[in-house]
């Protein structure tokens, strides 16, 4: 699908199956939209799945700048637009969910949130320890060093080689644009956003998610209003891949009395 979007033309691919009411699967950081079959797998046997996937992400468009959460929100609801969707429920994963919290903390939008699901989701700021201070201090130190003319004339490859040590393999995969756009989305915390949620809203965690700990979704769940939170035992930052069979139990449990047609 072709969408124009804040002056770019951009080739959208997305998943679209089963038939009911809308559900939206936004994807995390750097995934394609097949990597989640198992949830629309098992959500299209009673709803409309959409999965689109971000710019920059799978097959569609890079953005020819680097985006913000609200660059990100506002894609979403150009899509939805597009398509002529005025009434869905969300569902995300990781950086997916970050968006999701922007979109459903918004006053005003251009369609009706009927429920927000949040898999291991991004957007909680976390305090920095001395140890990663100290280890973003020295990346910052090297990266101007051998941002010198002759130095990184004399070592060409220096500067990418000390990004894909110290950066997250997401950051290491990523073209300059994506990096930069990550770098924006994960210095915004959306803790302050979270009690604007007026939405019904279920999150599935990993127990043991090391990306975006328990800990996070033990906020999420204090400070959204209408929250309940599903713990998937010895699960990581895809749980939903780990226990499939519980996700999906739980997501019919809490979408089933809305998709019927």
């Amino acid at each position: 699908m072709f969408l124009e979007f804040k002056g770019e033309n951009l080739d959208v691919n997305y998943i679209e199956k089963g038939e009911g009411k809308t559900v939206v699967l936004l994807q995390g950081w750097g995934t394609k939209a097949d990597y989640y079959g198992v949830i629309t797998n098992a959500i299209c046997k009673y709803a409309r799945v959409l999965v689109p996937e971000f710019p920059g992400f799978g097959k569609t468009t890079e953005p020819s700048h680097a985006y913000d959460v609200k660059d990100y929100a506002d894609f979403t609801l150009a899509f939805l637009k597009e398509l002529g969707e005025n009434e869905v429920t969300l569902i995300g994963h990781s950086h997916g969910g970050r968006v999701i919290i922007e979109l459903a903390s918004r006053e005003n939008l251009p369609l009706k949130i009927e429920k927000a699901v949040l898999i291991d989701s991004a957007g909680i700021k976390r305090k920095k320890s001395f140890s990663k201070k100290l280890k973003i201090a020295s990346f910052k130190f090297c990266k101007t060093f051998l941002r010198i003319p002759f130095i990184k004339k004399a070592f060409p490859d220096a500067l990418g080689n000390l990004q894909k040590k110290f950066g997250s393999a997401d950051y290491a995969s990523s073209s300059a644009i994506l990096r930069q756009s990550m770098v924006k989305v994960i210095n915004e915390d959306m803790t302050d956003k979270l009690h604007l949620i007026k939405v019904p809203t279920l999150l599935i965690w990993g127990e043991n998610d090391d990306a975006t700990p328990l800990s996070d979704a033990k906020t999420m769940e204090k400070e959204i209003p209408d929250c309940g939170l599903v713990v998937i035992k010895n699960g990581g930052h895809f749980s939903f891949l780990e226990d499939p069979a519980l996700t999906s139990r739980v997501l019919e449990s809490f979408l089933g009395n809305q998709t019927e047609v």
